[in-house]
């Protein structure tokens, strides 16, 4: 009896041996599947982003996006990429979408809404030119992007941007070819304006008043990009452009005449066209010739920059042909 009490003593020690040792490696297992979790999380792919107000470290493919250009957000539209929260004070037209409740309302362009930005805990913020001032705010809540375009060289710096982008979001080769079917679109508009010799005019309608931009300006891609010959190619290159007179749009009579409505972007009172077309410019070649074109605010104003902007900027040209 003793000998079997012994025996079945010994047995059970074995197995309880047996299960420590099965514990212990179950455990390490644990550790080791915890530690590849951690690893794998600590090397998430990342980008750093040199840009004119300093350098963002962004993981790739983003989740939370916040925007305060129309010129991105038209571009992750077309990308099919979903944001978070937009500036929906004064939204274009075309992106009405972006005015749904299901995205987070962050103030306006010029007056972000930073408590709501903090609260959203971004993963990357995109601003442009006219947020630049407050770059250190932002940068203090999230990585943020700036996206400004060099006018001088526009096309160089929306296909930089786009490619950013694309970068960033991991779609290369569906902005590859949207900048592709640009390019081609361009460069016919180009052949076609270049071959009129025609002289164009660009100007920014306000409230009542009027503003000229020419080559290397806001606007300058009608004659640097698009191929119009400028009916002033000194007109002063600045953000708000070159105030004028109605006698000067009579002096140098321009064979086509572009108009910006500012007031039906940001819903002022007073429109273009009642106090573009008076009796001055009534004796321009643009008017007598039926080539006063009235360009979309949205697009123009707005936006432009991004991958819809510019396709819908490059047609309206080419329809005003």
């Amino acid at each position: 009896m003793t000998k079997r009490w012994s025996l079945l003593g010994l047995v059970f020690t074995m197995i309880l041996i047996l299960a420590a040792c099965g514990g212990g490696d179950s455990s390490k297992e644990e550790g080791k599947a915890k530690t590849a979790s951690s690893n794998k999380a600590d090397t998430a792919e990342k980008m750093t982003i040199k840009h004119q107000y300093g350098e963002a470290v962004v993981e790739k493919n983003p989740k939370k996006v916040v925007v305060f250009d129309f010129g991105v957000l038209d571009t992750l539209d077309e990308l099919g990429i979903e944001v978070t929260g937009v500036p929906q004070a004064t939204i274009p037209s075309y992106l009405k979408k972006y005015g749904d409740k299901k995205y987070t309302n962050v103030g306006s362009l010029k007056e972000p809404d930073f408590e709501a930005v903090h609260a959203l805990k971004p993963d990357v913020i995109f601003i442009s030119t006219r947020q630049a001032e407050l770059y250190d705010q932002f940068a203090e809540i999230a990585p943020t992007v700036y996206i400004g375009l060099d006018y001088a060289n526009y096309m160089d710096s929306f296909e930089k941007n786009m490619n950013l982008i694309g970068g960033i979001f991991g779609k290369e080769d569906k902005v590859a070819s949207e900048l592709k079917d640009i390019e081609a679109s361009v460069e016919k508009l180009n052949k076609k304006a270049s071959a009129l010799d025609q002289k164009g005019l660009i100007v920014l309608a306000n409230e009542g008043k009027v503003s000229a931009y020419g080559p290397s300006s806001r606007f300058g891609l009608i004659h640097d990009v698009f191929g119009f010959g400028a009916a002033d190619k000194n007109i002063e290159v600045s953000t708000h452009g070159q105030s004028i007179t109605f006698e000067y749009i009579k002096e140098k009579n321009p064979d086509v005449l572009f108009v910006i409505d500012r007031a039906t972007a940001v819903g002022g009172e007073v429109g273009a066209k009642e106090i573009v077309e008076n009796e001055l410019v009534k004796k321009t070649e643009a008017y007598k010739n039926d080539k006063i074109v009235y360009l979309d605010a949205d697009s123009w104003y707005l936006s432009g920059g991004g991958l819809k902007s510019v396709k819908a900027m490059t047609k309206e040209v080419e329809e005003a042909l």
